[in-house]
Protein backbone atom coordinates (compact mmCIF):
# COMPACT_ATOMS: atom_id res chain seq x y z
CA UNK A 1 0.00 0.00 0.00
CA UNK A 2 1.17 3.35 -0.52
CA UNK A 3 1.11 4.23 3.12
CA UNK A 4 3.70 1.43 3.82
CA UNK A 5 5.86 2.90 1.21
CA UNK A 6 5.43 6.04 2.84
CA UNK A 7 6.40 4.78 5.94
CA UNK A 8 9.43 2.80 4.35
CA UNK A 9 10.29 6.03 2.54
CA UNK A 10 10.43 8.04 5.57
CA UNK A 11 12.75 4.46 7.37
CA UNK A 12 15.57 5.20 4.94
CA UNK A 13 15.71 9.02 4.80
CA UNK A 14 15.97 8.39 8.81
CA UNK A 15 18.42 5.40 8.82
CA UNK A 16 20.57 7.56 5.95
CA UNK A 17 20.52 10.73 8.43
CA UNK A 18 21.14 8.45 11.15
CA UNK A 19 24.36 7.06 8.93
CA UNK A 20 25.37 10.55 8.67
CA UNK A 21 25.13 11.57 11.81
CA UNK A 22 27.00 8.70 13.35
CA UNK A 23 30.22 9.25 10.80
CA UNK A 24 31.19 11.73 13.29
CA UNK A 25 29.52 12.69 16.28
CA UNK A 26 27.86 9.62 17.46
CA UNK A 27 28.68 6.51 19.87
CA UNK A 28 25.50 4.68 17.62
CA UNK A 29 27.19 2.47 15.22
CA UNK A 30 24.96 1.91 12.17
CA UNK A 31 26.43 -1.24 11.32
CA UNK A 32 24.76 -2.62 14.76
CA UNK A 33 21.32 -0.79 14.01
CA UNK A 34 21.06 -2.75 11.58
CA UNK A 35 21.65 -6.39 13.42
CA UNK A 36 18.97 -5.11 16.12
CA UNK A 37 16.32 -4.22 14.00
CA UNK A 38 15.88 -7.56 12.31
CA UNK A 39 14.81 -8.61 15.77
CA UNK A 40 12.74 -6.12 16.99
CA UNK A 41 9.54 -7.88 17.72
CA UNK A 42 11.11 -10.74 19.47
CA UNK A 43 12.25 -9.10 22.37
CA UNK A 44 9.66 -10.31 24.65
CA UNK A 45 9.66 -14.53 23.65
CA UNK A 46 11.54 -15.75 26.55
CA UNK A 47 12.77 -18.61 24.85
CA UNK A 48 14.03 -16.93 21.43
CA UNK A 49 16.85 -15.07 20.82
CA UNK A 50 17.07 -12.88 24.04
CA UNK A 51 16.35 -15.98 26.16
CA UNK A 52 19.75 -15.24 27.70
CA UNK A 53 19.08 -11.80 28.71
CA UNK A 54 15.82 -12.52 30.11
CA UNK A 55 17.14 -14.74 32.67
CA UNK A 56 20.10 -12.18 32.96
CA UNK A 57 17.38 -10.22 35.08
CA UNK A 58 17.63 -13.33 37.95
CA UNK A 59 21.03 -11.84 38.91
CA UNK A 60 21.44 -8.57 37.28
CA UNK A 61 18.37 -6.82 39.08
CA UNK A 62 19.34 -7.65 42.47
CA UNK A 63 22.92 -6.75 42.13
CA UNK A 64 21.43 -3.36 41.26
CA UNK A 65 19.04 -2.92 43.94
CA UNK A 66 21.13 -4.54 46.59
CA UNK A 67 24.47 -2.07 45.41
CA UNK A 68 21.82 1.03 45.80
CA UNK A 69 20.14 -0.15 49.32
CA UNK A 70 23.46 -1.08 50.50
CA UNK A 71 24.56 2.77 49.98
CA UNK A 72 21.27 4.35 51.35
CA UNK A 73 18.73 4.28 54.50
CA UNK A 74 16.18 6.22 52.50
CA UNK A 75 13.92 3.17 51.20
CA UNK A 76 10.53 1.66 51.48
CA UNK A 77 9.78 -2.08 51.60
CA UNK A 78 7.35 -2.29 48.81
CA UNK A 79 9.22 -0.01 46.67
CA UNK A 80 12.63 0.25 47.61
CA UNK A 81 14.18 2.44 44.81
CA UNK A 82 11.18 4.48 45.27
CA UNK A 83 12.40 8.14 43.68
CA UNK A 84 15.43 6.77 41.84
CA UNK A 85 15.71 7.91 38.81
CA UNK A 86 17.47 5.82 36.46
CA UNK A 87 18.33 6.26 32.71
CA UNK A 88 18.16 2.50 30.64
CA UNK A 89 20.53 3.00 28.08
CA UNK A 90 20.00 1.02 25.33
CA UNK A 91 16.96 -0.24 26.44
CA UNK A 92 15.70 -2.12 23.98
CA UNK A 93 12.30 -3.58 24.35
CA UNK A 94 12.07 -2.93 27.54
CA UNK A 95 13.53 -6.30 29.13
CA UNK A 96 15.90 -4.24 32.36
CA UNK A 97 13.73 -0.92 32.51
CA UNK A 98 10.13 -2.85 33.45
CA UNK A 99 11.66 -4.85 36.65
CA UNK A 100 13.21 -1.52 37.99
CA UNK A 101 10.10 0.32 37.36
CA UNK A 102 8.53 -2.67 39.22
CA UNK A 103 10.94 -1.80 42.15
CA UNK A 104 9.77 1.61 41.90
CA UNK A 105 12.16 3.40 40.14
CA UNK A 106 11.33 6.57 37.81
CA UNK A 107 12.88 4.82 34.50
CA UNK A 108 13.95 6.72 31.51
CA UNK A 109 14.67 3.78 28.56
CA UNK A 110 16.60 5.02 25.76
CA UNK A 111 17.39 3.29 22.68
CA UNK A 112 18.10 4.55 19.10
CA UNK A 113 16.27 2.00 17.05
CA UNK A 114 12.67 3.27 16.91
CA UNK A 115 11.23 -0.32 16.21
CA UNK A 116 12.63 -1.36 19.93
CA UNK A 117 10.98 1.91 21.51
CA UNK A 118 7.22 0.71 19.83
CA UNK A 119 7.57 -2.51 21.24
CA UNK A 120 9.01 -1.30 24.38
CA UNK A 121 6.03 0.89 24.45
CA UNK A 122 3.51 -1.71 23.92
CA UNK A 123 4.90 -4.07 26.47
CA UNK A 124 4.70 -1.28 28.92
CA UNK A 125 0.98 -0.43 28.26
CA UNK A 126 -0.14 -4.11 29.55
CA UNK A 127 0.97 -2.50 32.91
CA UNK A 128 -0.84 0.69 34.66
CA UNK A 129 1.52 1.20 37.28
CA UNK A 130 4.06 0.60 34.60
CA UNK A 131 2.70 3.10 32.54
CA UNK A 132 3.32 5.72 34.31
CA UNK A 133 7.20 4.67 35.84
CA UNK A 134 8.72 4.40 32.64
CA UNK A 135 9.03 6.63 29.94
CA UNK A 136 11.35 5.72 26.87
CA UNK A 137 12.51 7.45 23.83
CA UNK A 138 14.11 6.21 20.67
CA UNK A 139 17.44 8.75 20.82
CA UNK A 140 20.93 7.71 21.11
CA UNK A 141 22.86 9.18 24.52
CA UNK A 142 24.49 12.07 23.25
CA UNK A 143 20.89 13.45 21.69
CA UNK A 144 19.80 14.07 25.51
CA UNK A 145 22.92 15.39 27.06
CA UNK A 146 22.08 18.49 26.69
CA UNK A 147 18.39 18.54 27.93
CA UNK A 148 19.68 15.97 31.13
CA UNK A 149 22.86 17.30 32.58
CA UNK A 150 23.08 15.77 35.85
CA UNK A 151 19.66 14.60 35.75
CA UNK A 152 19.80 10.88 36.66
CA UNK A 153 20.48 8.90 40.26
CA UNK A 154 21.16 5.85 37.99
CA UNK A 155 22.77 5.10 34.99
CA UNK A 156 21.80 1.16 33.17
CA UNK A 157 24.40 0.16 30.30
CA UNK A 158 23.72 -3.31 30.24
CA UNK A 159 25.00 -5.30 27.39
CA UNK A 160 25.88 -1.99 25.98
CA UNK A 161 29.64 -0.68 25.41
CA UNK A 162 30.15 -3.79 23.29
CA UNK A 163 28.27 -2.46 21.02
CA UNK A 164 29.13 1.69 20.68
CA UNK A 165 31.03 3.56 17.63
CA UNK A 166 33.12 6.01 20.56
CA UNK A 167 33.68 4.36 24.02
CA UNK A 168 35.33 7.35 25.56
CA UNK A 169 32.83 9.51 24.41
CA UNK A 170 30.19 6.85 25.81
CA UNK A 171 31.29 7.31 28.85
CA UNK A 172 32.01 11.24 29.21
CA UNK A 173 28.25 11.40 28.07
CA UNK A 174 27.07 8.88 30.97
CA UNK A 175 29.28 10.98 33.86
CA UNK A 176 27.34 14.82 31.72
CA UNK A 177 24.05 13.05 32.61
CA UNK A 178 24.34 11.30 35.93
CA UNK A 179 24.27 13.39 39.51
CA UNK A 180 27.52 13.71 41.47
CA UNK A 181 27.65 10.86 43.63
CA UNK A 182 25.29 8.62 41.26
CA UNK A 183 25.83 5.25 40.11
CA UNK A 184 26.57 3.39 36.68
CA UNK A 185 25.98 -0.03 36.45
CA UNK A 186 27.46 -1.91 33.33
CA UNK A 187 27.35 -5.35 32.07
CA UNK A 188 29.44 -6.48 28.82
CA UNK A 189 32.07 -9.11 27.67
CA UNK A 190 35.50 -9.14 28.26
CA UNK A 191 38.04 -9.83 25.39
CA UNK A 192 39.75 -13.06 25.88
CA UNK A 193 40.18 -15.96 23.87
CA UNK A 194 38.05 -17.86 26.24
CA UNK A 195 35.07 -14.81 25.50
CA UNK A 196 35.65 -15.56 21.79
CA UNK A 197 35.11 -19.21 22.22
CA UNK A 198 32.08 -19.22 24.38
CA UNK A 199 30.26 -15.54 23.28
CA UNK A 200 31.05 -16.14 19.59
CA UNK A 201 31.76 -20.15 18.52
CA UNK A 202 29.60 -21.66 20.74
CA UNK A 203 26.80 -19.00 21.78
CA UNK A 204 25.90 -17.48 17.92
CA UNK A 205 27.51 -20.82 15.26
CA UNK A 206 26.86 -24.09 17.63
CA UNK A 207 24.31 -23.25 19.94
CA UNK A 208 22.67 -20.37 18.44
CA UNK A 209 21.44 -19.08 21.84
CA UNK A 210 22.54 -15.43 20.49
CA UNK A 211 21.72 -14.74 16.84
CA UNK A 212 25.00 -15.18 14.44
CA UNK A 213 26.72 -11.77 13.90
CA UNK A 214 25.15 -10.45 17.09
CA UNK A 215 28.92 -9.45 18.31
CA UNK A 216 32.10 -8.51 17.28
CA UNK A 217 35.25 -9.88 19.18
CA UNK A 218 37.48 -6.71 18.82
CA UNK A 219 34.50 -4.80 20.28
CA UNK A 220 34.40 -6.50 23.79
CA UNK A 221 36.42 -4.33 26.50
CA UNK A 222 38.61 -5.71 29.01
CA UNK A 223 37.30 -4.78 32.65
CA UNK A 224 41.09 -3.05 32.60
CA UNK A 225 40.25 -0.69 29.56
CA UNK A 226 36.56 0.12 31.07
CA UNK A 227 38.06 1.14 34.52
CA UNK A 228 40.81 3.22 32.85
CA UNK A 229 38.02 4.77 31.00
CA UNK A 230 35.59 5.50 33.68
CA UNK A 231 38.47 6.69 36.24
CA UNK A 232 39.53 9.55 33.34
CA UNK A 233 36.18 10.38 33.26
CA UNK A 234 35.45 11.04 36.87
CA UNK A 235 33.97 7.78 38.20
CA UNK A 236 35.53 5.77 40.97
CA UNK A 237 34.84 2.08 40.06
CA UNK A 238 33.47 0.17 43.11
CA UNK A 239 32.74 -3.49 42.01
CA UNK A 240 33.51 -5.74 39.82
CA UNK A 241 32.26 -9.22 39.15
CA UNK A 242 32.70 -11.86 36.97
CA UNK A 243 29.44 -13.45 35.63
CA UNK A 244 28.99 -16.87 33.91
CA UNK A 245 26.09 -18.29 31.83
CA UNK A 246 25.02 -21.88 31.91
CA UNK A 247 23.46 -23.06 28.37
CA UNK A 248 22.00 -25.96 29.42
CA UNK A 249 19.94 -24.62 32.70
CA UNK A 250 19.19 -21.16 30.64
CA UNK A 251 20.48 -19.51 34.04
CA UNK A 252 23.52 -16.70 34.91
CA UNK A 253 25.40 -16.79 38.35
CA UNK A 254 28.31 -15.06 40.18
CA UNK A 255 31.72 -16.02 39.70
CA UNK A 256 35.25 -14.82 40.82
CA UNK A 257 36.45 -15.02 37.39
CA UNK A 258 36.39 -12.10 34.95
CA UNK A 259 37.54 -13.36 32.13
CA UNK A 260 33.89 -13.87 29.80
CA UNK A 261 30.78 -11.67 31.29
CA UNK A 262 31.49 -9.59 34.17
CA UNK A 263 29.61 -6.63 36.29
CA UNK A 264 30.60 -3.26 37.15
CA UNK A 265 29.48 -0.60 39.62
CA UNK A 266 31.43 2.46 39.56
CA UNK A 267 30.16 5.89 41.31
CA UNK A 268 30.46 9.39 39.55
CA UNK A 269 32.54 11.81 42.13
CA UNK A 270 31.48 14.73 43.64
CA UNK A 271 31.16 17.73 42.18
CA UNK A 272 35.06 18.44 41.77
CA UNK A 273 34.70 15.88 38.88
CA UNK A 274 38.13 14.31 39.83
CA UNK A 275 38.04 11.40 41.52
CA UNK A 276 38.60 10.71 45.56
CA UNK A 277 41.23 8.52 46.52
CA UNK A 278 39.55 8.31 50.01
CA UNK A 279 36.51 7.31 48.62
CA UNK A 280 34.51 4.78 50.88
CA UNK A 281 37.46 1.96 50.93
CA UNK A 282 35.01 0.14 52.77
CA UNK A 283 32.37 0.37 50.19
CA UNK A 284 33.51 -2.73 47.69
CA UNK A 285 33.12 -5.37 50.68
CA UNK A 286 29.58 -4.50 51.42
CA UNK A 287 28.63 -4.12 47.70
CA UNK A 288 29.06 -8.01 46.99
CA UNK A 289 25.78 -8.59 44.87
CA UNK A 290 23.74 -11.61 46.53
CA UNK A 291 22.87 -14.10 43.77
CA UNK A 292 20.07 -15.66 45.94
CA UNK A 293 17.94 -12.71 46.13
Amino acid sequence: SSTSVMTFSFSLLRLTRERLLSTSHSSVDPKEMRKFQLLAQKWWDEDGEYSALHSMNDIRVPFIRDTLLSMSSNYSLGSPLSGVRILDIGCGGGLLSEPLGRLGASVTGIDPLEDNIRTAEQHKSFDPVLAKRIQYKASSLEEIVEESMETFDVIVASEVVEHVADLEMFIKCCSQVLKPEGSLFITTINKTQLSYILGIVVAEKIIGIVPEGTHEWEKFVPPEELEHLLESNGFSVKTVNGMLYNPLSGSWSWMESTSVNYAMHAVRSGAQGQSDPTDTPGEVSSEQPSATA
